[in-house]
């Protein structure tokens, strides 16, 4: 039975053997030791007279340096947080032991000076039945036991007999308040409450994609780092050589999760925005939305193909080659020949542009050979680097600059018409031509949507390098185009995709998550759906969901596993009366433990900055850490996607809505806004409230 509070040991004798809990908090003692000590080896490593140069001195060095931050001791972070019992020693292939033997499991491996493992990281099989065993399936566990803690210390623990018939099956009240425990500060990592569903996507294997569509709290971005944390573990090698990166919507979020896997030993996963991975350019201006969607449209990946090739053009003269007293002659007919083989295998503009020369040079080879010489491949290559190979090779297959080729793409609509026949209406070409063209590359104002076009140019002409795996986090804003630049980062490696179809706030956003990984180059992948809510209290996530017929009918509703039933308060008020009960909804807030999202439309954000200053009360924005001084961030709407806070004071829900170019993707955005608090919302407003969230209502 579930006991937080362990059981009395009578005392026997004078000196009495210690409890549970102290015997519990004794191998925690022992086993930061351990760390400790293991990080003193560390840092006492002699390299001098190990390696062969200063290259492999540098490298190994900061190796070194790496591990030794990694097993930094964080003193508020739970060495470990839960044991297990088996009945019967585990596999050789998943630890060695007697039967009964216990393993302590944590965020990192700890041993002690013999070696001996003191705690179990997380990821290692072994600590698998930790988050999948249950009654129905024990997976030859004894006893299962979560360890609570305060302020870092060990001060609790929960046991769950799971072979035991007399025992019910119950919920954990340790697990339950490790969830609803008050946020204040950055993301912070599920690694203790991991549940079966979520588990099986984190271990799933790399060789696949997996694309998660998960409601809101249902802690799909946690799953997401956690998978890539795993996949480090288990296949470190291929994913040292190879790379991992987290891609996140904006500054804001990546700021707010990426503290995340260091809690977890993993610090070299790099992160990044889209807008990161395509700066080629200097992005100045916006489009307007219909603009960026045609932008965004997979079509254009065509209309830039063709634009890439316009330059090509069929030989009109003979190649001669002069070495020496002899001449050598291609006629145009054969270098047609080449070109045309060359545009038909479809290889890459660069690739094709750097074998042509050569494909010359082997003609000329040809006719060396027959006219009686030997020539070898260094003759070949000479040439190739002649300047009648050269001059023929630029005459026909010219150099591409992309970021040029865009630009001459948005600029001139003779050039875009003849490219993109066929492809855009008339009306499309207009909407994306610039009325002002640009002189050049540098002065132009390009858009987001502009450099992901200088993006997929550059992919036409050279190859872009894959990533081992690639984390892409509120997937479902992005668009075709923008799937396919991620996409291109990882052609060879897998993915993880996470995402919500009802948050997505761009007139481009994705309608399945199908057709998104098509546009990825991931079509098949496996789609899991959570639906388990662990963030959001019941009573704010059924208001929430009012809004899915409208916004996502296809999707299941969101269920809260939480006790907790939260805060949840709606005040309708008077036009003249808003900053004021906005304001007195803060102060309410605030007079409770965690911290508090203010989430306005871009428009009410300078008018409630300036109410709050004038009320004395400090804000955060969006990325800066909150603090037990500074709880208070004001969240402009737009940037409330991924974030959570304990309490959420959401201000006129009409203004979030017509900020945003259509009314799906307003009711989208407020979805995203009503879905943030992780205890408590409290809603004020003085204009109407959308239909569908009062629709069978009862006020409040």
């Amino acid at each position: 039975m579930p006991s937080p509070v362990p059981d009395s040991v009578p005392d026997s004798s004078a000196h009495p053997s210690p409890g549970p809990l102290e015997r519990e908090k004794a191998h925690l003692a022992a086993s930061r030791s351990a760390l400790r000590a293991m990080r003193k080896d560390a840092e006492e490593l002699n390299i001098a007279d190990v390696t062969a140069n200063w290259v492999n001195a540098e490298v190994l060095q900061g190796e070194i340096e790496a591990r030794i931050k990694a097993l930094a001791d964080l003193s508020h972070t739970p060495l470990f947080f839960g044991r297990l019992d088996y009945l019967h020693a585990p596999g050789t292939d998943l630890a060695e032991g007697a039967a009964g033997e216990n393993f302590y499991i944590g965020r990192r491996h700890v041993h002690d000076a013999d070696g001996d493992p003191m705690v179990i990281d997380w990821r290692a099989p072994v600590s698998q039945p930790f988050y999948r065993a249950s009654k129905k399936d024990p997976m030859d566990l004894k006893l299962r036991r979560r360890f609570g803690y305060t302020g870092g210390e060990l001060t609790a623990y929960e046991d769950e007999h799971l072979t035991d018939p007399a025992e019910a099956e119950r919920a954990s009240q340790l697990l339950q308040s490790e969830i609803e425990r008050p946020r204040v500060g950055p993301m912070r990592d599920i690694v203790a409450t991991i549940q079966p569903e979520q588990d099986e996507i984190v271990r799933a294997g790399i060789g696949g994609s997996v694309c998660v569509q998960g409601a809101p709290g249902t802690g799909k971005t946690a799953v997401g780092l956690h998978r890539v944390a795993y996949l480090l573990y288990a296949h470190r090698e291929r994913l040292a050589r190879s790379g991992t990166l987290v891609i996140g919507p904006n500054r804001s979020f990546l700021h707010y999760i990426e503290q995340v896997l260091p809690a977890l030993g993993e610090l070299e996963v790099k992160q990044a925005t889209v807008d990161d991975l395509v700066g080629h350019v200097e992005v100045r201006g916006t489009d307007e939305a219909a603009a960026a969607t045609v932008k965004g449209d997979a079509r254009m990946a065509e209309v830039l193909r063709r634009a890439v090739r316009s330059g090509i053009t069929m030989p009109q003269e003979p190649c001669v080659v002069v070495r020496g007293s002899r001449r050598w002659r291609v006629p145009a007919y054969e270098l047609e020949e080449l070109v045309r083989e060359l545009m038909d295998r479809d290889i890459r503009y660069g690739a094709a542009r750097d074998a042509l020369p050569q494909r010359i040079a082997h003609a000329v080879l040809v006719r060396m050979e027959q006219a009686g010489e030997a020539p070898d491949d260094r003759v070949q290559d000479a040439v190739a680097r002649n300047a009648a190979v050269k001059a023929a090779v630029k005459a026909v297959w010219p150099p591409v600059d992309p970021a040029k080729l865009v630009l001459r793409l948005l600029s001139d609509a003779d050039f875009l018409a003849e490219q993109a026949a066929g492809i855009l209406t008339p009306e499309e070409q207009k909407t994306i031509l610039w009325t002002r063209p640009a002189r050049s590359v540098k002065s132009a104002r390009w858009s987001s949507a502009d450099a992901v076009l200088i993006d997929e140019a550059m992919d036409l002409v050279e190859r872009t390098p894959s990533l081992g795996h690639v984390v892409l986090d509120e997937a479902q804003d992005l668009s075709p185009m923008q799937y396919r630049a991620v996409g291109r980062r990882c052609t060879t490696g897998s993915a993880t995709i996470l995402g919500d179809i009802a948050q997505g706030t761009t007139p481009w956003a994705t309608d399945t998550w199908e057709e998104a990984l098509a546009h990825l180059g991931k079509p098949g992948s496996a789609v899991e759906e959570l639906t388990q809510g662990f963030r959001v209290p019941r009573e704010v996530i059924a208001y929430a969901s009012r809004l899915l017929p409208a916004i996502a009918p296809d999707l299941t509703e969101a269920t809260s596993i939480r006790e907790s039933a939260g805060d949840f308060a709606v005040r309708r008020v008077v036009t003249a009366g808003l900053d004021a009960a906005v304001l007195a909804a803060c102060d309410e807030a605030l007079a409770k433990e965690g911290s508090i999202g203010l989430i306005a439309a871009e428009a009410r954000i300078p008018v409630l900055r300036t109410a709050l200053e004038a009320a004395g009360v400090s804000c955060l924005a969006p990325g800066e850490e909150t603090s037990a001084g500074s709880r208070l961030t004001l969240v402009p709407a737009t940037l409330a996607k991924g974030l959570e806070y304990d309490y959420v004071v959401l201000d006129e829900p009409a203004a979030i809505i017509d900020g945003e170019p259509d009314e799906r993707t307003g009711l989208r955005r407020l979805y995203v806004c009503l879905t943030r608090p992780v205890s408590g919302l409290t809603v004020v407003h003085a204009a109407e409230l959308p239909e569908q969230l009062t629709a069978g209502a009862d006020g409040g």
